[in-house]
């Protein structure tokens, strides 16, 4: 109780302080973010736990190059905040031409699929244009 009205605190605090104009904040969007977020979360930290845990299931990991359609700066650093907690996908650094390289548990599923549409998500829900040029 204590932790969701901490964090419930800060992120008031937060989108307080956000300077204006940058974000569009949609209710709808955000919670079908939220919603997917948490989803995939569980789901992972299943896979991961089941792959740590069980010796039959081999570990592939590896790196993808991902090529973010975010402009550089708040939103894909906001993007990558969100990758990193997805478990079994870590962005690692910056690729060539302007590349995010994650590095991922299981090079053989599909990581740069999945973080297209989770891009997608984080900006219809944060009302940030995605650069389709």
């Amino acid at each position: 109780l204590v932790g969701i009205l901490a964090a419930g605190m800060a992120t008031w605090a937060s989108l307080r302080l956000l300077p204006a104009g940058q974000w569009r904040f949609g209710p709808l969007a955000l919670t079908a973010f939220g919603l997917r977020f948490l989803g995939q979360s569980v789901s992972a930290g299943i896979d991961v736990a089941w792959r740590a845990f069980s010796p039959r299931l081999s570990l592939r990991p590896g790196f993808a190059i991902y090529r973010p359609r975010l402009l550089q700066g708040q939103a894909q650093t906001a993007f990558c905040t969100v990758m990193s907690l997805v478990p079994g996908t870590l962005p690692s650094g910056e690729g060539e031409n302007g590349g995010i390289v994650i590095h991922c548990l299981d090079v053989e599923r599909p990581v740069v699929a999945q973080s297209a549409v989770e891009e997608e998500l984080l900006a219809r829900a944060c009302g940030v244009p995605l650069n389709d040029g």
